[in-house]
């Protein structure tokens, strides 16, 4: 779901910039709900996928997983059963999962891009730029972590290195976002260069 509301939060990015006049029109409560509910479904879609196809599989092995949650690539590692076609599922639904909103993301930067480039004004880039900075460095942030590993099989990857990514983003990425998202307010902004200014001054003793 974090992989769709991305998506959709590039295009309300893409029409506030593009199409700053028309944005109240096309953004209109119906379609923010819609918008909303649509990922939601998808992602449900998404697990009751993966859970029925859990469901012809035998368990026959330990049943300890050595993760800080019930990871579905974990879960066919204990299987004693044929897990070929979970693991090709996985692949492609991951990869579809991923790409789609990735490309949407994609396509919307660069149109915002073209459109940065056309206003005149350094104030106008700069206000355009401020709009997008937090939702691009939440998708980077988050892309970069989920990539590395549901872009592969599970078995490429150490545990060690599987258990780093996915703390990142299941447990990083989420705490980092209120933060990243208020950088925009203000007064969070005086706040923090308030904070910045008091340690630079008077640092802290040991």
């Amino acid at each position: 779901i974090d992989n769709f509301l991305l998506g959709v939060m590039a295009y309300d990015r893409f029409v506030a910039i593009c199409h700053p006049l028309n944005y109240m029109t096309i953004m209109r409560p119906r379609p923010c709900i819609l918008l909303t509910v649509v990922p939601w479904v998808l992602s449900n879609i998404v697990a009751l996928t993966h859970t029925l196809l859990l469901l012809r599989l035998c368990f026959c092995d330990s049943n300890t997983l050595s993760h800080f949650f019930c990871d579905l690539a974990l879960l066919l590692k204990l299987s004693c059963s044929d897990t070929m076609i979970n693991e090709l599922v996985l692949f492609i639904v991951g990869l579809s999962v991923i790409t789609l909103p990735f490309a949407l993301i994609l396509f919307s930067y660069i149109c915002i891009v073209r459109a940065v480039l056309r206003i005149s004004s350094t104030e106008g880039k700069w206000k355009a730029f401020s709009t997008c900075a937090s939702h691009l460095t939440v998708v980077l942030l988050f892309y970069g972590t989920i990539m590395g590993l549901y872009f592969f099989p599970s078995s490429t990857h150490p545990d060690d290195k599987n258990k780093i990514g996915a703390v990142l983003f299941t447990v990083v990425t989420p705490m980092m976002n209120p933060f990243i998202y208020s950088l925009r307010n203000k007064d969070m902004k005086g706040a923090l260069r308030k904070l910045i200014n008091r340690k630079s001054f008077f640092p802290l003793m040991p």
